[in-house]
């Protein structure tokens, strides 16, 4: 299978080159060249394990890695998950089901496709003999579960951005406590969105990227999403028969990536009923998706620090599909929202999209409800998907372990939540330099410290 760019102006390449290189040379986000029907797969894979179903998958996407190594790099990437089922189905009601994606090494969902990342980069460097720097920006758990899945990788070298002061402070020690020589935590003044649009125009020098063997671990990098495809799948398999295709899943998001995982596999013939985009007061999407306009608003720092972001880098790949797959027209709506903070979609489809949103006071009321009602304690992001309940059967994604946001927690339920991880964190000396979110400054710092 080969892979093209949301913008079109580059050849096609293979699976290996579009996760090594993570944004296409044109500025564009690399997509399969065609969507594979999935539907004569799934009876045979409702029965496999999350590794072999994980194995399945890629199978038909990674076809220039040999059955044998794809085999190897997915069974080591989901060894350190603490629950038995990998990504565990709770049932809160008849109709209320919550899955949670919050076992893996960082307690968040990010883990399910950066622990794989991790080891498809190693494969590569040991087949090249070239190493790699990895350089991505965070509104709090990708950095973690970046530097997680790739500390210790021989041959490669692990720049993270993230906003100070604006990540929870046991994400920022999941970053600067790992006591890693190949890992860099940088402290950037600022929002997400300014440290996200430094990094796509330092990835868009190719001269540079060239000289620093660059690549990407944001959910830019085509990896990212197709390793969140496999939990959609494998909660789909888990449901009860009786409500699988009547079951609405409610995505906590603020990139648009962990969507459009879902999205993407229903494109493929998975028979999801339909999402519920559920943002916090950063909530770019919800207008999206309620009025067709999609207009950059200043970032409002909040209890859910994930999704702090005003710009959906991944929306890119929907407006690829939304428009036709029209390269042309995927660039000058791209050009038009840069010049102006602003498209208006004519017509504009929802489709399969419902939305939601919660400010902070919203937030607090639902984490109290949820757990005076169901025992349940949702962390702030995972609260947004309990809002605006639809009537149909839903499965809300548990994005993030309650314990990475202890205070809020206190403060609403009353009680300590802890993970033996984060507090052995707290014992730990931090280590980050602070760096200017521009591309000059990032691309002399990493020259230095790769030098």
């Amino acid at each position: 299978m080969q892979y093209i760019s949301t913008r079109g102006q580059v050849p096609p390449v293979s699976f290996s080159t579009a996760v090594a290189q993570g944004l296409a040379p044109d500025g564009g986000l690399y997509l399969p060249e065609t969507l594979p029907d999935l539907s004569p797969y799934l009876q045979q894979w409702s029965q496999l394990s999350y590794p072999e179903l994980c194995e399945a998958f890629f199978a038909i996407f990674a076809t220039d890695i040999e059955p044998s190594e794809l085999q190897q790099i997915v069974a080591r990437s989901y060894t350190k998950f603490e629950h038995a089922d990998i990504a565990p189905i709770v049932q809160l009601s008849d109709d209320l089901y919550v899955l949670e994606l919050f076992h893996g090494p960082t307690l968040a969902f990010k883990d399910f496709a950066l622990q794989l990342l991790g080891n498809f980069y190693e494969a590569q460097i040991a087949r090249s003999g070239r190493s790699i720097s990895v350089l991505g920006a965070t509104s709090g758990d990708t950095g973690a579960a970046a530097i997680h899945g790739l500390r210790g990788k021989a041959g490669v070298t692990t720049f993270i951005m993230y906003p100070e002061g604006r990540v929870s402070p046991l994400q920022q020690r999941q970053m600067t406590c790992t006591g890693a020589d190949n890992v860099f935590p940088l402290a950037i003044k600022g929002s997400f969105d300014d440290a996200q649009a430094a990094m796509k125009t330092v990835f868009e020098d190719r001269e540079f990227a060239a000289e620093v063997g660059l690549s990407a671990v944001n959910s830019i990098n085509l990896a990212r999403i197709l390793a969140q495809c496999v939990y959609y799948l494998s909660a789909y398999f888990r449901l009860p028969e009786a409500v699988r295709t009547e079951t609405i899943f409610v995505v906590p998001t603020g990139n648009f990536g962990n969507v459009l995982a879902g999205w993407l596999v229903q494109q493929m013939g998975l028979p999801i009923k339909g999402f519920r985009v559920a943002t916090n007061q950063n909530d770019i999407l919800h207008r999206l998706i309620q009025t067709g306009s999609y207009q950059l608003e200043a970032v409002a720092p909040s209890l859910a620090p994930s999704m702090d972001i005003q710009i959906a880098s991944n929306f890119e790949r929907f407006i690829y599909y939304a428009e036709a797959q029209n390269p042309e027209k995927v660039r000058e709506i791209i050009s038009t929202f840069k010049a102006t903070g602003k498209y208006v979609f004519q017509d504009f489809s929802a489709q399969h999209f419902t939305s939601s949103r919660s400010n902070d006071r919203e937030i607090e009321q639902i984490i109290k409800e949820v757990y005076a009602k169901y025992s349940y304690v949702a962390d702030p992001h995972t609260a947004c998907g309990f809002a605006a309940a639809s009537g149909a059967p839903e499965l809300v994604l548990a994005t993030a372990h309650p314990a990475k946001f202890p205070e809020t927690i206190e403060s609403t339920v009353g009680q300590k939540s802890q993970h033996h991880s984060l507090e052995a964190l707290k014992q730990l000396e931090e280590v980050k330099y602070s760096v200017e979110a521009t591309p000059a400054a990032i691309k002399a710092f990493m020259r230095q410290h790769l030098a």
